[in-house]
């Protein structure tokens, strides 16, 4: 019973971290239809970042917060001299954020050097609760809470704040939110940096999370996220949550019990549930529930 405990804790964490970069992924792909595949290149930064900022500070939460300003100011330049030329193009999209992804992962050992970094619980989080005879990791625990409120927040900005209604009306009919006199343009932006930052918050909790960060690990992680926003429906928060602790719970079972199928479960997750409904769990593009 404690192992299936520990396992179903260890799955949601895992899943509240695929959800924070899922989560920026959704304002990207799902709300603005930019296919951004250097996300998870956005992801391995905040990792680094976060060990950075936390060696030369020891403060865990500079660490987070430099880590996600990071992410924004990356996702700032990337939307203004990548992505803004090629708004509406699929294929260019494609093209320029895979090559995009290259170059981040390519400048992350130009800084940080090429071989993987340790990356270090913080005191504070560090160690384990025991309850019932039950041990409970402090820092699963950590993240699965960060992850419920930055679910809760989102939820929060598109359906009760002005600049959520915007950002919805803005996929919907941009011709008419900018006649309206709103620079869609530039809401666009602020949506693309948040999404970073939400890319790069993920890898700062999941940098002491796993011990060791690296390079390429953005890859892997945006393969993950790339199944969960179309598990969950192009565009929805809601769907993006409930698939990305489907993924992490699957991968935290299968991973114990039968590793070498672990990747294979959740593509086959994807594709169950695209024969079911091929929207996704939460409907279709534009949604933004």
């Amino acid at each position: 019973m404690n192992g299936i405990i520990n396992l179903l804790v260890n799955g949601l964490a895992t899943g509240m971290l695929i959800f924070l970069l899922a989560s920026g992924l959704t304002l990207i792909f799902g709300l603005m239809g930019v296919l951004n595949f250097a996300h998870g290149g956005l992801f391995a930064w905040g990792a680094y970042g976060g060990v950075w900022v936390y060696a030369a500070t020891g403060s865990f939460a500079a660490a987070v917060i430099g880590a996600v300003l990071m992410g924004m100011l990356i996702g700032l330049v990337m939307e203004r001299l990548v992505i803004r030329p090629v708004y509406g193009n699929p294929i260019q999209q494609i093209l320029v954020t895979l090559g995009a992804m290259l170059v981040l992962s390519e400048l992350l050992k130009v800084a940080f050097g090429p071989n993987p970094l340790k990356a270090d619980v913080p005191p504070l989080l560090n160690g384990s609760w025991e309850i019932g005879g039950i041990i409970f990791i402090k820092y699963r625990l950590f993240i699965i809470g960060v992850g419920a409120i930055v679910f809760a927040g989102l939820l929060f900005v598109l359906k009760r704040t002005k600049i959520g209604i915007i950002v919805r009306a803005g996929v919907m009919n941009p011709e008419m939110v900018q006649a309206l006199g709103i620079p869609i343009r530039r809401v666009f932006t602020l949506v693309f940096m948040a999404g970073a930052g939400l890319a790069a918050l993920g890898g700062a909790l999941l940098a002491p999370y796993s011990g060791v960060i690296f390079a390429e690990m953005g890859m892997q992680f945006a393969i993950l996220a790339f199944i969960v926003v179309v598990i969950g429906g192009m565009g929805s928060i809601q769907g993006s949550a409930l698939a990305a602790v489907l993924v992490g719970l699957s991968g935290a079972f299968m991973a114990y019990y039968v590793p070498e199928l672990s990747l294979a479960a959740n593509m086959l997750l994807m594709v169950i549930v695209l024969l079911i409904k091929p929207s996704g769990l939460f409907g279709a593009k534009g949604g933004a529930g």
